[in-house]
């Protein structure tokens, strides 16, 4: 069983996994998936055929574009000093991935096809076509190089 809201907007095709949580004026785009356990508040915009993992937490104010990956217990915030009931909307933008357990502070933006390192915590802006990873979260290298890491990584599987 899961919890979507009567005034949530969804697309076709979306799968909303057991457990998780969709708010009210959410708009999930054609092909979205969110995992179990996972919330997306109210209020999110995501685009459409993005994975959000099981566990992740996406709170009010947040824009994900396109063809997004958002791992299992990633946590988006929206209040840089809680509670300090001002709240600023996270960006991120088409392409980008953030890796599972990795933390993303109130109000910045993921820049287009970046990726953030499973566990790593982010602090400020990461620009587009970066692969960032630590605590806090620093640059690695680009994203060229991570796609021939990811491809040469995937061509080895039996």
């Amino acid at each position: 069983m899961n919890h979507i809201s009567e005034s949530a907007k969804l697309g076709k095709n979306v799968s909303v996994w057991h457990f998780a949580y969709v708010g009210d004026g959410a708009e999930l785009g054609d092909n979205v998936s969110v995992g179990s356990l996972a919330h997306v508040d109210s209020g999110v915009k995501v685009g459409e055929n993005t994975r959000i993992g099981g566990l992740a937490f996406i709170p009010p104010r947040t824009i994900i574009g396109r063809d997004v990956f958002i791992g299992p217990g990633a946590v988006l915030a929206n209040d840089p000093y809680p509670p300090s009931g001002r709240l600023g909307g996270t960006t991120v933008e088409d392409g980008a991935a953030v890796g599972a357990g990795a933390v993303v502070g109130a109000g910045l933006r993921i820049g287009r096809r970046s990726v953030i390192g499973m566990g790593s915590v982010v602090t400020k802006d990461v620009p587009s076509g970066v692969v960032v990873a630590g605590n806090p979260a620093r640059e690695m290298y680009n994203r060229e190089e991570y796609d021939k890491k990811m491809s040469r990584w995937a061509g080895s599987q039996p």
